[in-house]
């Protein structure tokens, strides 16, 4: 994307902002309960606050919840409030927070269930109203608007390559990470003097990116944690030009591979292979994804209206689903939420452990699992035409839109070629290494 793009879209993002208004509607008491309206929430890690929306309201007896990051708003879909205490369920992630309502204010814990069921809990309370009009009108003397080259330094010493793109209104701070795997989703925060702070709660992430702009106008040492366990540094200089790794070449068959292959069951225990009847003289979409994985709920839910559009015509898409139980029953729990949260109508396959290296093994004829998810685009014919690595969500703008334009193009191609074609490239002398589909 060009410079004018980029500007054209940080602008167009302030321009939405200024339209949706800074100032949130305080809570009002219902005629029982909790106070609805909006709540300001803080969710307590290691490296500081994250700061987030919460909005209340009520039909009849029942409540309705959801979160404002930002531009984004998260429907909350389990939402109680019984002897007292609020209790915010996320089915999909398998995430919740329990809040005691005491003195006009919540305080509980947020819970996050990663791998093999590890838990990790932060400290939540929220309060209702917000200062987000008055803080807004704030001016900074640093204005982080812009594409960034960015760098977040690994334990082991090696660097991730990373851009960051953000806007920024009086003090407030709007943007996100674009990474070679996907991105960081809706990010909100502020600039303060020299400091800033970004960060994010959407049901998956707690995010925190936080730290200073130095004299020279680049940013050092800044940190990152994610939930309790993960903290990483990262830097960033001012860079219009910066780009990632092509998406559609960082995975790739193995030499000696011409067709990729899988056998798992679904969440009924029914195994399906990509050589069942049903997939025959079919274009297959193949995703390699988990429940627990924000920027797979993304592309599920782009995904779940696509492939109702195009099965007419003869898609097909299976997600292969590599959860973070191993407990195939608990994954199989997972997969039927995550079919009801977007309305999937495709085959979801219990595909293994949350890992990629285990995911690699289960997958050998692919070069590596590097990132959730992977999409493999299949012609008719069985073979691989093109490999996707990441997904690129609504949080990125323009990247967002530009990376469905790809995918109908190449699809609606390759739903149009002819047997002709087909039988042509099974019998190419390059069946290993395919022709790239624009």
């Amino acid at each position: 994307m060009d410079i004018g793009s980029i500007r054209a879209t940080l602008i167009a993002g302030a321009l939405l902002l200024a339209l949706c208004g800074c100032e949130k509607p305080a809570a009002t008491p219902g005629s029982a309960g909790m106070p609805t309206g909006y709540w300001q929430a803080h969710i307590t890690l290691p490296g500081g606050d994250i700061e987030t929306g919460l909005e209340l309201s009520r039909d009849g007896a029942a409540y309705r919840a959801s979160l404002i990051n930002g531009q984004e708003r998260v429907k909350i879909e389990e939402v109680s409030f019984i002897d007292g205490e609020l209790r915010l369920r996320f089915p999909a992630f398998n995430n919740e927070i329990r809040a005691t309502f005491a003195d006009n204010r919540l305080t509980g814990e947020l819970t996050l269930v990663k791998r093999f069921g590890e838990k990790q809990v932060m400290p939540f309370t929220a309060v209702p109203g917000s200062n987000a009009s008055q803080e807004s009108n704030e001016t900074s003397k640093n204005d982080l608007s812009g594409r960034w080259a960015v760098n977040f330094h690994n334990p082991d010493g090696s660097d991730s390559p990373s851009i960051g793109e953000f806007s920024q209104r009086g003090s407030r701070l709007f943007g996100t990470f674009l990474n070679p795997d996907g991105d960081h989703r809706f990010l909100a925060g502020h600039v303060r003097g020299n400091n800033f702070h970004l960060s994010t709660f959407d049901g998956a992430h707690a995010f925190i990116f936080s730290g200073a702009i130095n004299q020279s106008g680049s940013i050092e040492n800044a940190g990152f944690w994610s939930g309790t366990s993960w903290h990483q540094y990262w830097s960033a200089e001012r860079n219009n030009n910066v780009k990632l790794p092509d998406a559609f070449a960082r995975t790739f068959l193995k030499p000696g591979y011409e067709k990729f292959e899988f056998e798992f069951p679904n969440e009924e225990g029914v195994t399906v292979s990509l050589n069942d009847e049903k997939f025959k003289d079919k274009v297959v979409l193949v995703t390699i994804a988990g429940t627990w994985c924000p920027n797979c709920n993304d592309e599920a839910r782009y995904l779940a209206p696509f492939y109702k559009t195009y099965r007419s015509q003869g898609l097909e898409i299976v997600a292969l689903l590599f959860e973070h139980f191993d407990d195939k029953d608990l994954a199989a729990e997972q997969a039927r939420q995550f079919r009801k949260k977007f309305n999937i109508e495709y085959d979801t396959l219990i595909a293994g452990i949350s890992d990629k290296t285990e995911a690699s093994k289960a997958l050998p004829a692919l070069s590596a699992v590097v990132a959730f998810p992977t999409t493999i685009f299949i012609d008719r014919g069985g073979r691989v035409r093109e490999i996707h690595t990441g997904f690129s969500g609504p949080g990125t703008g323009d990247h967002y839109v530009q990376l469905q334009k790809r995918f109908q193009s190449l699809t609606t191609t390759l739903l149009a070629e002819s047997p002709n074609l087909i039988e042509t490239l099974a019998t190419s002398e390059t069946a290993t290494e395919p022709p790239v589909v624009e």
